[in-house]
């Protein structure tokens, strides 16, 4: 898939980060998309997390803006091999959008306006380990790294955030996103390089809108 645009400058890195192996630092944010990129017109925004029973949570922009939010500071990592330190987000915890959901559920597919998804197991997503972040570096997050907002889930390959998000569905059974289904790895942990089927598949459940 090709870089689209260069993207943003960081901070020189931080000597004691470490890069997960196959991969190589960069102070760039690369673009890097399957499709064209949605315009989202926040007036028309949703998230909504769906249970396995089929109850519905939803928050409207304004309502999601109303929520308590936090500005983690995280490494991320791509499947392209490239890995980005020290970057500046802000965005709600799933920890604050699951508080009042009731589920038995273990997995979760993620859905994005223009039809992409990705399966992560819902315990990647608690204890303060994921966010639907709307704004990077001090700025609203730009369409082309998934404004208005996206998933962040800085311990799994860069694909797992997914872009342009507007919702959750929980399962008990797991269920393969997009790039899943074409031969990325279903749980995709940088520090065990798992890009594609088979690759020391360690781990559960688990394309690159990156």
């Amino acid at each position: 898939m090709p870089i689209v645009s260069p993207g943003f400058h960081g901070r020189a890195r931080d000597t004691r980060h470490k890069l997960p192996p196959g991969q190589y630092e960069t102070a760039d944010f690369p673009v890097l998309s399957a499709g064209p990129t949605p315009r989202v017109d926040l007036a028309e925004w949703e998230f909504t997390i769906r249970t396995e029973t089929d109850a519905r949570h939803s928050w409207n922009w304004e309502e999601f803006m109303a929520l308590p939010s936090q500005t983690p500071t995280v490494d991320l990592h791509c499947v392209t091999k490239w890995s980005k330190f020290d970057t500046e987000w802000q965005g709600v915890s799933l920890d604050v959008l699951l508080e009042d959901v009731g589920t038995s559920a273990e997995y979760t597919l993620v859905h994005s306006y223009g039809d992409y998804s990705t399966n992560v197991p819902l315990e990647d997503l608690l204890d303060g380990q994921a966010w639907i972040a709307y704004r990077y570096d001090g700025e609203e997050l730009p369409p082309e790294h998934g404004g208005p907002a996206r998933l962040l889930i800085p311990h799994l390959y860069f694909w797992k955030s997914a872009k342009w998000v507007r919702g959750i569905q929980l399962f008990h059974e797991e269920e393969r996103g997009f790039w899943e289904n074409i031969g990325y790895h279903d749980y995709g942990d940088p520090w065990r390089e798992q890009r594609y089927q088979g690759d020391q598949a360690t781990g559960c459940g688990g394309g690159p809108h990156v």
